[in-house]
């Protein structure tokens, strides 16, 4: 399946080159106009990676990136600036609110499109390794509740599972040998696909499953 962007500029023009250039190499492309419609968007529909102007009437993209860093389903977003603002202290302002990537216009589309790919690619391999940590030989925990959930991947419901039995981000990712970030990234994930908005719910679902 093709990955998901979201396109956020308040230039119409500029809006369409990127998302035809991104179209091209075969994303799935959606655009919003502001940071307040961008928002909307991601009501619908969670993409896999953000690109976003800085100045925009309204929701501005520091602003925008701010919000979606403090969303439990947004946080782990990948989000790369695309601005005008090309001085050194607007890209250090950038980074410090967030953002993985910090590219100026007028930009290079190659350029974009390595970039794009490389932050994806850094993405898919903690996520394959998480799932291969997931799938070795390790001893099951009989006090861990039994999940099955055909929204989830393996690596989300054993997450789950260890959310469920009441250990913090720090001790799953201790136990899994992996990132407490990968933690948060699958958490952030399973609550985006179930529509959630705390851990606490994860909870209720497994003892649920369980018979609790």
């Amino acid at each position: 399946m093709s990955k998901r962007i979201l396109i956020v500029d308040d230039e119409p023009k500029l809006l369409g080159a990127v998302a035809e250039t991104l179209s091209e190499e075969g994303y799935q492309v959606a655009t919003a106009n502001s940071g307040m419609e961008a928002l909307l968007r991601l009501a619908e529909s969670m993409p896999d990676l953000i690109i976003s102007d800085i100045r925009m009437p309204g929701m501005d993209g520091y602003q925008l990136v701010s919000t979606l860093r403090s969303n439990p389903r947004t946080e782990l977003i990948p989000i790369i600036f695309l601005s005008a603002k090309g001085k050194r202290e607007d890209r250090i302002t950038g980074f410090r609110n967030g953002v993985d990537a910090y590219v100026t216009k007028p930009f290079d589309p190659e350029e974009l499109l390595v970039i794009i790919a490389n932050i994806l690619s850094r993405a898919a391999r903690i996520s394959a390794e998480l799932a291969r940590l997931m799938n070795t030989s390790k001893v099951e925990d009989p006090a861990i509740p039994l999940i099955y959930d055909e929204d989830f991947t393996g690596s989300e419901m054993r997450i789950a599972a260890l959310v469920a039995k009441g250990l913090s981000n720090k001790e799953i990712a201790a136990q899994l040998d992996v990132s407490v970030r990968t933690v948060e990234g699958h958490i952030s994930n399973i609550l985006s696909k179930k529509g959630w908005s705390s851990r606490v719910e994860i909870v209720r679902h497994i003892m649920k499953q369980n018979g609790a």
